[in-house]
């Protein structure tokens, strides 16, 4: 059975009661649906039948149109220049809607593309566009799609709360297993129960599937993520992200290649797999990233090259890969410093992992 998102059938899904309404829509450039058509199109189109008012657009992290970097790459907002209406920035000077940006909304309409992992700050940004909308009274629909990197594996466990950030806003497993119609549906009901939430279903995705079985298209929601085999190395592999060993940006496969300037790649290679870690094969590898950590040096370490979907645990393997590098280059391996999304304090290793450097090899997050 093919799946059909709810942005193919838009119209005949939008609520009657709000019907005319003024709508702000969350969206960026994987917003589309299963045809490739952009939301956008789909709600311009809703707006000339009469179905809604299109009021304004708002964006996340990476900008609306996915150009811009990450870990606090700010973008600013901007009046649309063929539609003439407002963009919002829900990542630069603020990342929760303001009064002013909600002013004259009846819907904040999400559409956004989550990866399945806590870090991935998207769904993060709707939980903020669902406090503001409750404070102000404004209904919020959702429009649900697959997780893809599918909807039963789940690991890592919930963040203390001291350690929640705009990396967990609300404690979560850092493979979560969920759509963001069902994260939106859980906030809703932990965080923000007076809340006017309606999810928007799609129909006919089985549960076990990652995005590349379902005949959906890949469009990249972020610059780094340019493939479903990113996904699924990303809740493990991001925690580089607060080393200063390369997670790989830079090339063109970040997240899959790791890597630094004085790493023995033979050695890391060999010892990596000799762990028979599951689901995972290592590959000796040299990279020269183009920008980010060591840009224009080279840098070796390895591949990962995920051999059984199935069998993989990606916050497992990464812990095991960083325990390794630390116990065995302790003259170069350090945690990266802040600022990292927004905190100032922490180290960004322990907001990633949601507790304390000490505690984060101590027992399996």
């Amino acid at each position: 059975m093919s799946i059909v998102l709810p942005v193919d059938r838009l119209s005949e899904l939008w609520p009657e009661s709000l019907k005319g309404a003024r709508v702000g829509a969350v969206l960026h450039s994987a917003s589309v649906n299963s045809s490739l058509r952009p939301t956008l199109d789909v709600l311009e189109e809703a707006d000339r039948n009469g179905t809604i008012h299109l009021a304004s657009l708002f964006g996340p992290q990476h900008g609306f149109e996915a150009t811009t970097q990450d870990n606090m790459v700010e973008w600013s907002g901007f009046i649309h220049p063929r539609l003439g209406i407002p963009v919002h920035s829900l990542y630069g000077n603020v990342r929760e809607p303001t009064a002013e940006m909600l002013s004259g909304i009846d819907v904040l309409f999400v559409d956004l593309v989550d990866v399945g992992a806590r870090y991935y700050t998207f769904i993060w940004t709707m939980l903020l566009c669902m406090k503001a909308a409750e404070e102000m009274g404004i209904s919020v629909i959702v429009a649900d799609r697959p997780n893809p990197i599918n909807g039963i594996s789940t690991e890592g466990n919930p963040q203390q709360h001291d350690y929640l950030s705009f990396v967990g806003l609300h404690p979560l497993r850092i493979r979560h297993g969920k759509t963001i119609g069902e994260l939106a549906t859980q906030f809703r009901e932990e965080r923000f129960p007076n809340l006017d939430l309606t999810v928007l279903p799609m129909e006919g995705w089985d549960r076990s599937q990652y995005l590349d079985e379902t005949g959906l298209p890949w469009v990249m929601p972020s610059p780094n993520m340019p493939t479903v085999d990113t996904a699924v190395v990303y809740p493990g592999m991001c925690l580089f992200e607060g080393t200063n060993v390369s997670e790989g940006r830079g090339t063109t496969r970040p997240f899959e290649l790791f890597g630094a300037p004085w790493i023995d790649s033979n050695a890391l290679t060999n010892t990596l797999n000799e762990q028979n870690l599951p689901g995972v094969h290592f590959r000796e590898a040299a990279f020269e990233p183009g920008f980010q950590k060591y840009a224009k040096e080279v840098c070796r370490g390895c591949q990962i090259h995920v051999i059984n979907r199935k069998d993989f645990q990606p916050v497992r393997t990464a812990l095991e890969i960083l325990k390794h590098l630390r116990e065995n280059y302790p003259d170069s391996f350090a945690w990266k410093n802040p600022p990292y999304e927004y905190e100032y304090d922490k180290l960004p290793i322990e907001i990633l992992c949601g507790r304390p450097e000490h505690e984060i090899f101590l027992h399996t997050l």
